[in-house]
């Protein structure tokens, strides 16, 4: 027998642990990027030795997110975020305690499946749901949160006189939170995180493969590809390209990388304005523009560093904008494989973008990580053109 759900249970109980649970991901990911240059000293890593860290926690996450909407049908959401929970909060214990380089790396996989999990399935359950789907924005922004929160932390315990695993404890501690939320909503049968959908509507690998044939969800798993390659790049190599290679105090450069992140914060906090003032393609069209010209300020202007908050503002609504048009292009019983397609796709860019980046600061330095961003930009530019041709010729399609 299931349990029953309790009934007349607040709506916003639940939305706060779809939050907390981005907090949590932001956090654990965004950490990473000050706590580097530590991680390479420890170890006797390079730029590029260490990015099967980065590989490791993808490999996990593009598994999370191809079978998420399958997991969750099985185990419903509230046991599959439980599960994922539990994987964040161990590979933060094991980045601790492990003495061994390719144990972490074996833990970064624990790592990027839980992220995987909760961010694919808590992006499908707050899309599909009429009363929070305009939340998206907000539950994007409130990664932002965590990822400002986790540059900082980590920055501020470092300056306090914290080792680096010490730190990691630290954001153990802090995501199991989300652990203790979700297990209590369980035990009170929330039934938001305890329905399961029916058999009929239960996403599949059918499904999969027939939103694989739409051309438009592939332009959009490509667009997040390049997009999330470019946020983690900036996340993982801004503190060591501020500190290594133009010599910046590792307390500004810190804080910098915090910068980046409120930046992100801001923009998402604000995108439903947008959203509903000039529509999703418009606000992409504009964000690239910033972008581009985020980028090569970084590059070249003097004080690079403070052009890092017009970069994070200018990355903030490609994602959930993405998310928000894919009920848009296909229909109902397709929007779970979809998202999980375009989430896994993201995923890619995410240990391709940063790991090839930093074979190539091996090799040229740190300091050209900026110059080889642009062109990154400039590809989601062409992108972004072919997704509104397509868009433009399915409409004329559908009306004739």
């Amino acid at each position: 027998m299931g349990l029953s759900p309790k009934p007349f249970a607040p709506l916003w109980i639940g939305v706060a642990i779809f939050f907390y649970a981005f907090i949590s991901i932001g956090i654990a990911e965004a950490g990473l990027g000050v706590l580097l240059p530590s991680i390479l000293t420890a170890y006797g890593l390079t730029p590029a030795t260490v990015t099967l860290l980065f590989i490791s926690q993808i490999s996990g996450y593009v598994l999370a997110a191809l079978t998420s909407s399958v997991v969750s049908s099985r185990l419903g959401l509230g046991r599959m975020l439980l599960v994922a929970a539990s994987l964040l909060t161990l590979a933060l214990a094991i980045y601790a305690l492990s003495p061994f380089w390719l144990l972490m790396v074996a833990a970064g996989t624990l790592l990027g499946l839980g992220i995987g999990l909760i961010d694919a399935g808590v992006n499908t359950a707050l899309v599909q749901e009429a009363r929070t789907a305009h939340l998206i924005g907000i539950l994007h922004g409130f990664y932002g949160v965590g990822a400002l929160l986790g540059p900082a932390i980590a920055t501020t315990l470092l300056a306090l006189g914290l080792h680096w695993r010490q730190v990691y404890g630290v954001l153990a501690g802090v995501i199991s939170l989300l652990l203790v939320g979700v297990l209590g909503a369980l035990i009170a049968r929330y039934p938001l995180l305890i329905k399961r959908p029916s058999i009929s509507q239960a996403p599949s690998w059918r499904h999969l493969r027939r939103s694989l044939r739409t051309p438009l969800v592939l332009l959009l798993g490509a667009f997040l590809c390049i997009y999330v390659g470019i946020e983690a790049a900036i996340s993982n190599w801004a503190y060591a390209v501020e500190v290594i290679a133009r010599s910046t105090p590792p307390l500004t450069a810190g804080y910098s990388v915090s910068a980046y992140w409120f930046g992100l914060t801001a923009g998402r906090f604000g995108l439903n304005y947008f959203l509903r003032s000039i529509g999703a393609i418009r606000t992409i069209s504009l964000s690239l523009v910033l972008l581009i010209i985020g980028i090569v300020a970084w590059w070249q202007l003097p004080g690079q560093w403070m052009s890092l908050p017009l970069i994070g503002f200018a990355l903030a609504a490609f994602f959930p904008a993405v998310i928000w048009l894919i009920p848009t292009y296909v229909s109902e019983d397709l929007v779970p494989a979809s998202v999980g397609f375009v989430t896994s796709a993201s995923s890619v860019g995410a240990a391709l973008i940063p790991s090839g980046l930093g074979w190539l600061a091996s090799r040229a330095g740190l300091a050209q990580i900026p110059m080889l961003m642009l062109p990154l930009a400039i590809a989601m530019g062409i992108l972004h053109y072919w997704l509104i041709q397509f868009s433009k010729s399915s409409s004329r399609q559908s009306a004739g």
